[in-house]
């Protein structure tokens, strides 16, 4: 039962860790509204300019 719940406490608390580290890279996919782009420099969707 001990081992169990060291187990279970390790697992609640590591976890959590590798959700961070994989959204932390700045090359995730990003998905903007249509009409709008993504704009790496502020990091943010902004609207498309036309021409």
């Amino acid at each position: 039962m001990k081992l169990a719940f060291t187990l279970s406490t390790l697992a609640l608390v590591v976890l959590p860790t590798f959700g961070f580290a994989a959204c932390s890279s700045p090359e995730h996919a990003m998905s903007c509204a249509e009409g709008t782009v993504y704009d790496a420099e502020t990091a943010t969707c902004v609207t498309a300019a036309t021409s």
